[in-house]
């Protein structure tokens, strides 16, 4: 008896359907992507309306035999990729590579994998969208137009291996522009008074701050206004002139989103956006539930709507009735307004089961998938339960001298939570504490009365300065992107990833910095291509693409008008843009070795000084520019070391993967090694030391000299002292904030930590 054909494109997806639909259907993967542009060659022929030209991908050719073979004998073919264009492209070129008859080929969707989601899906399928297909290749194409034709001209211009993209480079942009305002930025100073004060009672102390001064905002600009208040305030009463009490309430956010759960797991569990994803990915696909076997945890994770479906809304109702009381449940479900565009037919990210609460699941999910799940299922719940109610009091407290017709004004602001509704599940929604009207943090106020007097207890004034605008975070940088309309959710991780893969931007404590690469091609490019380079051209790009799936734009249409002009800009770039590969600055200084002028040029870690002698004399050098553009060069750190081949010292350098050790007489001697901790290894009988070394994303890590044979390797900077505890003969240190150090052991068992000031 021939059976029905399911294909999906992921083998954990595979696995967990398998067991819903039994023995009369046979599921197979696609393991992503089956075919795509070329790699070697542009692949997209724009003399005939930009036909893309597909193959299979490297590796896929076996798997699409079995496909189709698997095909042939069946009945009925249900291709069920992701409900996204990505998952439509897949269908459409599986579809395509099967043949067959079209009455047999179905299309079915779900966003949950649970078994009532699945078995609904088959039975009502749909037929393959060609508009959601040709809105996915016309991004495709879009992007290796971009590619393709960017990247060869910076080889040309810069050095080989650049890349160049349609999101990739307005992303990098945005980072090198808000570089460029924290440069520019020039603080202002500032001053603000607080009055500690209580009660004649003598209450409980409390602080206000000066706001007004005859009813006028006030604003003190430096210590010599201060010192002008402070004096002036000598001897006066203080008196409560207003109390105003009200009650606020803070209503609950919507079931995360995409970009939203990327940014609340950032903030939150410091996950990169990559990682968030692949989490998500495996959660949604299904996670071994001992005896439930593969269960899928939560829906789709590359969403933009915020609708739930009426089951998912109920169970939830039912949850937070019986768990948290009736109190807690408002009179009808808790709705929430999508954003423009956002895809109606997909539902938020939720957990498919509102009865298999974090602590249901915990034995079976690792620390990271049990956060993440957990962010998830609180946010869901949560978004379902009434508002928190806050008794918010603000008070001002006038200060008069009888001497001084004017009066000052102090306020304060207090709030205290009266009923925590979603908070009780949730917490803080909105990742930061409460403010008050001020947007300062507010404080629990003793009783005061109006008319009450106080006493003053200290006046405290203190000098501020504005503050430059913060580097992006990878949760702030995502909520740029989602703000600009550039890319869209289900791209951000990759984005975030790709810039940092081709060094246009490192990350650093969690902000991210523009290389100096990042920040020369970006100029480059801005310079030659600016429409390409602006945000609001590529976010309506995005827009245009948005359309297409909605059947009102024509693919071909959009890249045509994008790429005619794009085309007369290449042509002019190759002749007009700086050919910084080729360009030697020329300076005042001269080569120790053999006295010719020394050039900057620029290579693979920036400019650099080098001679101009080369190749004949291949000296060279890192600087600095001082800031009357003096071009001073950088003494090399010397190790204290031996070159252990020819004899002269070492010394330190910074490369690509961080600091190590060089000989000083490179490039005659090209002896290097990693900097060495002075710790020895603690593996049993190893007899190496540990070295600093620097990950791809620019982390600092420690690992054994003597890798690969050993491959012992910590994250926390060693330290050559035995834990009291256990005896590890190590122990590693973090710095927090305030300077904090910490001391703790290796090992996860043990659990020793010491602070050490």
């Amino acid at each position: 008896m021939a059976k029905s054909l399911v294909i999906v494109e992921s083998p954990a997806k595979a696995k967990t359907i398998n067991k819903f639909l039994g023995s009369s259907f046979l599921v197979k993967s696609s393991v992503g992507h089956v075919k795509d542009l070329p790699k070697s060659k542009l692949g997209v022929d724009v003399e005939h309306d930009f036909t893309p030209e597909y193959v299979t991908i490297k590796g896929k050719g076996k798997t699409l035999a079995e496909i189709r073979k698997a095909a042939k004998g069946a009945d009925k073919i249900y291709l069920a990729p992701d409900p996204d264009r990505e998952g439509e492209a897949i269908a459409w070129h599986i579809a395509e590579e099967i043949g067959g008859k079209k009455d047999n080929v179905y299309r079915v969707l779900f966003n949950e994998i649970t078994k009532e989601a699945v078995i609904d899906a088959i039975k009502h399928p749909v037929k393959l969208d060609k508009d959601k297909f040709e809105a996915q290749q016309a991004r495709r194409v879009l992007d290796r137009l971009v590619g393709y034709e960017l990247s060869p001209l910076l080889w040309e211009k810069v050095r080989r291996g650049l890349s160049a993209g349609r999101v990739q480079s307005v992303t990098v942009r945005l980072i090198c522009e808000r570089e460029a305002e924290i440069k520019a930025f020039v603080p202002e100073e500032y001053w603000s008074v607080t009055a500690e004060l209580n009660g004649e009672d003598d209450q409980e102390r409390f602080k206000a701050k000066l706001a007004k001064k005859d009813g006028k905002k006030i604003a003190i600009g430096n210590k010599e206004e201060a010192d002008s208040i402070l004096k002036e305030l000598d001897g006066a009463c203080y008196t409560v002139s207003n109390v105003v009490k009200k009650e606020k309430k803070r209503n609950p956010l919507p079931p995360f989103i995409t970009s939203k759960l990327q940014q609340d797991a950032a903030r939150r569990l410091g996950f990169t956006a990559k990682k968030t994803m692949l989490l998500a990915q495996h959660l949604y696909e299904g996670i071994e539930l001992g005896k439930k076997g593969a269960v899928g945890l939560i829906t789709y994770m590359r969403t933009d709507s915020t609708r739930v479906a009426a089951p998912a809304v109920n169970g939830a109702r039912e949850f937070i009735a019986s768990h948290y009381g009736k109190e807690y449940l408002p009179q009808k479900p808790n709705a929430y307004k999508a954003k423009k565009g956002a895809q109606g037919a997909h539902e938020a990210i939720r957990p498919t089961y509102t009865d298999l609460p974090p602590s249901e699941v915990k034995g079976y999910l690792d620390k990271d998938h049990l956060n993440l799940y957990t962010l998830i299922w609180q946010r869901f719940i949560a978004s379902q339960m009434s508002p928190a109610v806050l008794d918010q009091t603000t008070v001002q407290i006038e200060a008069k001298v009888d001497r001084h017709p004017f009066v000052y004004t102090f306020q304060a602001s207090g709030s205290v939570v009266k009923f925590e509704g979603f908070t009780k599940v949730y917490g803080d929604s909105s990742g930061e504490k409460d403010k008050d009207e001020e947007g300062k943090g507010s404080v629990i106020l003793p009783p005061l009365a109006k008319g009450a007097a106080l006493n003053l207890i200290a006046l405290d004034p203190k000098q501020h300065f504005t503050q430059p605008p913060p580097r992006f975070t990878e949760a702030s940088l995502v909520k740029e992107l989602e703000e600009n309309g550039i890319g869209r959710p289900s791209t951000y991780a990759a984005i975030l990833s790709t810039i940092q893969d081709r060094e246009y931007a490192r990350k650093e404590k969690n902000q991210f910095f523009p290389t100096d690469l990042g920040l020369l091609v970006t100029d480059l490019l801005v310079k030659s291509f600016p429409q390409v380079l602006e945000v609001k051209f590529t976010a309506q790009m995005e827009e245009d693409l948005d359309k297409i799936e909605e059947g009102g734009l024509s693919w071909v249409g959009i890249i045509r008008d994008f790429y005619t002009p794009f085309k007369e800009l290449l042509k002019k770039a190759g002749v007009e843009m700086k050919d910084v590969k080729r360009e030697e600055v020329p300076t005042d200084l001269e080569c120790e070795k053999c006295g010719k002028t020394m050039v900057i040029k620029w290579g693979r870690r920036g400019q650099f000084l080098a001679c101009s002698g080369y190749p004949e004399c291949k000296s060279t050098t890192d600087f600095v520019q001082e800031e009357d553009g003096t071009i001073k060069p950088v003494e090399a750190e010397v190790s204290g070391e031996l070159c252990p081949k020819c004899g002269k010292a070492m010394v330190v350098k910074s490369g690509r993967f961080g600091r190590f050790l060089a000989c000083s007489d490179y490039p005659d001697c090209k002896t290097s090694k990693a900097v060495s901790t002075g710790v020895n290894c603690p593996s049993e009988g190893c007899g190496g030391d540990l070295v600093e070394r620097r990950s791809k994303r620019g982390k600092t890590f420690y690992s054994c000299s003597t890798y690969p044979e050993c491959k012992y390797a910590i994250w926390e900077r060693p330290v050559a002292e035995e834990c009291p505890d256990c005896r590890s003969p190590i122990l590693v240190e973090k710095q927090r904030k305030g300077g904090i150090i910490i001391k703790g052991c290796p090992n996860k068992e043990c659990g020793y930590k010491k602070e050490v000031a």
